[in-house]
């Protein structure tokens, strides 16, 4: 398979002006995702003036920005600015807050007021389930489950996400984002079992050029690599 083949939509994940923009200029790159984290190992200390810059740079493609506040009444007022920003933009709020409060009551509010919204920061299929029923009959979004951090505690998430997807098929304008990857195959995991979306970050994304390599010659590469190493360490027996 290749990557004109994938049904899925590779979105960068980052949060580096260039980076993004070098992705943006990859036909197969269909979308952005940020987040606060990422944000702050970038740099960034001006949200509106990096959204800006952003945005001027990315007129034509989803991009997603995260609400930062605690309070759902403060999160509802960033969300509402933060979709101002342009026709593209997805408003990402966190499934709960950090008092593990749901987040259900606000995104159905924001999603039937016509706000894009990109739910984040999901892992258990209960709250795919509240999460896709505060969604029903709003605004197109986004459904963020972190596969990735599923993996991380010894799950398989492939089975885990099918059932997201089995879920949010009542919801056609929900779209379910495979979230936080740990490696290139999951693209292609992502990809068989029709998830819509999947967010990759850029050192994820450098790896693209390997997707079909011959194994022999990679198997090559990785010995040159080791022999090469090997000789400029200057190791000696």
């Amino acid at each position: 398979m290749t990557l004109t083949d994938l049904r899925t939509k590779i979105f960068a994940d980052g949060a580096a002006l260039d980076g993004m923009l070098a992705m943006y200029r990859e036909p197969h790159i269909k979308g952005f995702t940020t987040n606060p984290t990422l944000m702050h190992k970038a740099g960034i200390t001006d949200y509106r003036a990096f959204a800006r810059q952003v945005l001027a740079a990315i007129p034509d493609r989803p991009i997603s920005f995260e609400v930062f506040s605690d309070e759902f009444a403060d999160m509802e007022r960033q969300a509402r600015e933060i979709a101002t920003w342009g026709p593209h933009v997805y408003v990402k709020i966190p499934v709960t807050n950090t008092r593990r409060e749901p987040a259900y009551d606000l995104v159905h509010r924001l999603s039937h007021a016509g706000v894009k919204v990109n739910v984040t920061a999901i892992m258990s299929l209960d709250q795919v389930r509240h999460v896709a029923h505060a969604l029903k009959g709003g605004a197109p979004s986004n459904v963020s489950v972190f596969a990735g951090r599923i993996a991380d505690t010894g799950r398989d998430p492939v089975p885990h996400m099918q059932q997201a997807l089995e879920i949010l098929a009542a919801e056609p304008s929900a779209e379910l984002i495979w979230a936080s990857p740990r490696e290139l195959l999951n693209v292609f995991q992502a990809d068989a079992i029709g998830c819509h979306i999947i967010t990759v970050t850029n050192d994820i994304l450098k790896k693209l050029a390997l997707v079909g390599k011959d194994l022999d010659d990679y198997s090559l590469d990785t010995v040159r690599m080791f022999f090469d190493d090997a000789r400029a360490a200057g190791f000696t027996l």
